[in-house]
């Protein structure tokens, strides 16, 4: 039987997360138009070019490693890197996006929100999706 686009681009999110460099949380994310097309894709993990947390351990602060980049924030900075436009295109992610990722995406002019695990999920990022009439869906 044919995987729904949901399903298809769940999945993909998943493989993604695979690429991930944080063991503290494999996250995916896929960022695709409203023709179905992927427009980027992301997981967590440190800056191009420098030291990631699974060859030298984890940077933390208040119980978060802040070397690692969001999924969702790097398959945003890459479209912001390349100048691709992402208004009104879906966010696939593997977990519930973290309130920073959350007002980015709504900044960015993501649409909709597909999630598979409701990690951590913050009520003001509740509150800023409803207010901003962004749907968002767990899979």
């Amino acid at each position: 039987m044919r995987k729904s686009w949901e399903e298809y681009f769940m999945d993909l999110a998943h493989n993604v997360a695979a690429r991930g460099t944080c063991d503290r949380a494999y996250v995916g994310c896929v960022i695709v138009n409203n023709e179905n097309r992927i427009v980027s894709t992301g997981y967590n993990g440190s800056i191009a070019g420098n030291p990631h947390c699974d060859e030298i351990g984890h940077t933390m602060r208040d119980g978060h490693c802040i070397a690692t980049i969001h999924a969702e924030m790097n398959a945003l900075l890459y479209c912001a890197k390349e100048g691709i436009a992402v208004k009104g295109c879906y966010c696939y992610v593997t977990h519930f996006p973290c309130l920073n990722c959350t007002k980015a995406l709504i900044q960015a002019g993501i649409s909709k929100i597909y999630y598979h695990e409701g990690y951590r999920i913050d009520d003001y990022a509740i509150e800023l999706l409803n207010r901003n009439n962004i749907e968002y869906i767990q899979i």
